[in-house]
C-alpha cells in the first residue's frame, strides 16, 4: 500500500523558512521522480518542485525558483522541500506526489501559512 507521511508545515512570518518532509512507503522509492505540489484556497493545485530518481535533476516554476530547494534521501525513502524567503502568497496546503505508472499518488498534505 502506497503511503506518504508529510510533516514540517506550520505558521511562519514573511521572510522565514520551513522544511517539509515526506516519508514514503509501499513502492520502490528509488525508481520514481518525486514532486511537491501546493494548493491555495480557491486556486488550482500547482507543482512547485520535482526531483528525478537519484536527484540528478530538479525543476521549479519561476514563482519559487531560488527560494525553494527539493532534495531526497533514497536510503530513508524521504523527499524534502526547503522553503526560504517565504511570502504570504506561499500560503497553501503542500502535497507530496509521484506517478506510479498511470496512477497519481498523493500525500494527505501539510498546511503552510505565511503571515505576520
Amino acid at each position: 500500500q502506497v503511503q506518504f507521511v508529510e510533516s514540517g508545515g506550520g505558521l511562519v512570518q514573511p521572510g522565514g523558512s520551513l522544511r517539509l518532509s515526506c516519508a514514503a512507503s509501499g513502492f520502490d522509492f528509488n525508481s520514481y521522480t518525486m514532486s511537491w505540489y501546493r494548493q491555495a484556497p480557491g486556486k488550482e493545485r500547482e507543482q512547485v518542485a520535482a526531483i528525478t530518481r537519484f536527484g540528478g535533476s530538479t525543476n521549479y516554476p519561476d514563482s519559487v525558483k531560488g527560494r525553494f530547494t527539493i532534495s531526497r534521501d533514497n536510503a530513508k525513502n524521504t523527499v524534502y522541500l526547503q522553503m526560504n524567503s517565504l511570502k504570504p502568497e506561499d500560503t497553501a496546503v503542500y502535497y507530496c506526489h509521484t506517478m506510479l505508472g498511470f496512477f497519481a499518488s498523493w500525500g494527505q498534505g501539510t498546511q503552510v501559512t505565511v503571515s505576520s
